[in-house]
């Protein structure tokens, strides 16, 4: 049983102030009017009643808040606990570190790109390490920006973070050139690659040399495309096998990671003609050219949207298709990933091409799942994608080429057939339905100059389209009934079925036309196909009818099919 209950009222009189006990009372109505009535007369910027329940066994009270009005409480600067009163880096090495690496390249992101370099590359290179030093500014700047952030995060001073770090860079940039200086990092000018990798196995700084010797080779080059061309020399004259191979490839593969993470260096490498679809696509055929070359035999309409690789690309992709460089190509692949799940188009001025490349990318990564990607991160991508397809202004620019709403349903039918997920299927569905129900669509439809026969046909490929899309039951539902609403009324005026049915021909004939109708072959599914249906009994009833399909029994067996099709008894 609770013990007994009393309320407390607490107060601030302004923002920073604590709350401190002004009244005590068993009325909650009481502590409760107080409350408002002090707030209102703004004796107080804010206002607390809490409800205090005596426990009889450990005679302690538990207190839980009833009411809080006024200003929010200040949100209090957190401790600085022991654990968090050392940085994340402690000496030089730790720079090296691969998020390390990430995060002083995007701190230097601008200077690296005047200087045509990565942060590995900094790291290792005197020579951009002295310009790096000369420049002053810039490596201020870098440490605030690094300084700041984590001591809003731990609430240490940032002075004294900004002191730590410049005293880790210090010992760092000191290490790199002391080394130039000394010649640590073997020329290659006069000795072979795969000699100087021998020599180093065993050695204690061995990463730290060999990754001075893969940077410097890249001195005298500007460009991604000549640095990517270097970078698959240098993987040539790599060691065969062992220890003294791997330590040349982990060198090259950590250039080429962000080398390859810069959304520009990545567009002079591939061409800088194409655009965010295109460059994705050759992307991906770069990292999964086997792959792509199977879907390509399969169906050869996908050479015209998978832009080719050349050059130094294709080098590249012939060594990830070998298996090497797996971190490059996992890193590639999830640059894909996320360049679908963002927000920039892939075809910008191109709304019906943008969904030809994303049904090809779709296809690609769904053929390298399992060796990048898992399926469910492609097709969560995909689902994110969608989003942006269903948006107004897609849709708009998607149907502007239309010169008919026939035009615009047959466009927005292929949209609903190439949206993931389920909220993004309701939403092109609606599209759809807003499209084949307007009174638009069904006058276009009437006074086309076209036969009344060839519009059922059209209507009946619209209907096996939607069908197709795997829309919800309900939405498809609703767009077949409009669909085939527009079809009744088109058959109403020309009298399609009656004229057939009385029509100066041989019976198999006659019947075969209209179980095609009833059966949604050349028109709708609705009031025309229930018309042939109906029209198509009498036929069968008709005592010279039968006499005649028994006098030709061949002919009856090719209309069972359509008999079935249509839903009466053969």
């Amino acid at each position: 049983m609770a013990g007994p209950v009393h309320y407390e009222l607490y107060i601030r009189k302004t923002a920073p102030a604590p709350w401190t006990l002004t009244m005590a009372t068993e009325e909650r109505k009481h502590a409760v009017d107080t409350a408002e009535e002090i707030l209102r007369d703004k004796r107080a910027v804010a206002v607390r009643v809490t409800k205090e329940t005596l426990d009889p066994d450990t005679m302690e009270f538990a207190s839980s808040t009833i009411l809080t009005r006024g200003a929010p409480e200040p949100q209090k600067k957190r401790l600085v606990a022991d654990d968090d009163k050392s940085s994340n880096c402690m000496g030089p090495q730790d720079l090296y570190a691969p998020h390390a690496r990430e995060l002083i390249g995007r701190v230097l992101e601008d200077w690296l790109m005047r200087q045509g370099a990565t942060a590995f590359e900094l790291l290792h290179r005197p020579d951009l390490v002295e310009r790096l030093e000369a420049s002053g500014v810039e490596l201020q700047h870098a440490l605030q920006k690094v300084a700041i952030p984590e001591s809003q995060n731990t609430g240490q001073p940032a002075h004294e973070l900004i002191r730590h770090y410049q005293k880790l860079v210090e010992g760092a940039m000191e290490r790199v050139v002391t080394a130039g200086r000394k010649g640590t990092f073997p020329d290659l000018a006069n000795r072979s690659l795969a000699d100087v990798a021998q020599k180093l196995a065993g050695a204690s700084d061995r990463a730290f040399v060999m990754g001075g010797v893969v940077a410097g080779a890249l001195v005298d080059l500007r460009g991604a495309r000549p640095r990517l061309d270097r970078l698959m020399d240098l993987a040539d004259r790599a060691p065969a096998d062992g220890a003294p191979r791997a330590m040349v490839m982990v060198a090259i593969e950590q250039i080429l990671c962000e080398l390859l993470a810069a959304r520009t260096s990545l567009a002079e490498i591939l061409g800088p003609a194409l655009d965010q679809g295109g460059s994705l696509a050759a992307v991906v055929r770069m990292v999964a050219p086997r792959e792509i070359e199977m879907l390509i035999v399969h169906d050869p309409r996908m050479a015209l949207l998978m832009p080719s690789v050349d050059g130094p690309a294709a080098r590249l992709g012939k060594r990830l298709e070998g298996g090497e460089f797996p971190l490059l190509a996992a890193s590639l692949a999830r640059m894909v990933l996320r360049e679908l799940m963002g927000p920039r188009r892939l075809r910008p001025t191109d709304a019906p091409g943008e969904i030809d490349i994303l049904r090809t990318l779709a296809l690609s990564l769904t053929a390298t799942a399992g060796r990048l990607l898992t399926l469910e991160e492609v097709q969560t991508a995909f689902t994110e994608r969608s989003k942006s397809l269903v948006t107004a202004d897609f849709v708009q620019a998607y149907v502007v080429p239309c010169d008919t709403v026939l035009c615009e349903a047959e466009q927005l039918t292929r949209l609903c057939e190439n949206v993931t997920g389920n909220s993004n299927k309701r939403s092109a569905a609606r599209w759809l339905a807003a499209c084949v129900t307007s009174l638009r669509f069904e006058s276009e439809m009437r006074i086309n100059t076209q036969t009344p026969a060839r519009k059922l046909q059209i209507l009946a490929a619209l209907t096996r389209s939607v069908k197709a899309s795997a829309l919800s039951e309900n939405d498809t539902e609703q767009i077949l009934a409009a669909i085939g609403n527009v079809g009744g009324v088109i058959e109403a005026e020309a009298k399609l079925t009656a004229t057939l049915a009385r029509a100066p021909a041989p019976v198999p004939q006659k019947l075969t036309a209209l179980l095609r109708l009833a059966a949604g072959e050349t028109a709708p599914q609705g009031p025309v196909s229930e018309r042939a249906k109906a029209e198509a009994i009498k036929l069968f009833r008709a005592p010279e009818a039968r006499a005649e399909l028994s006098a030709a029994p061949e002919t009856i067996a090719p209309l069972k099919g359509l008999m079935k099709a249509a839903g009466l008894a053969a």
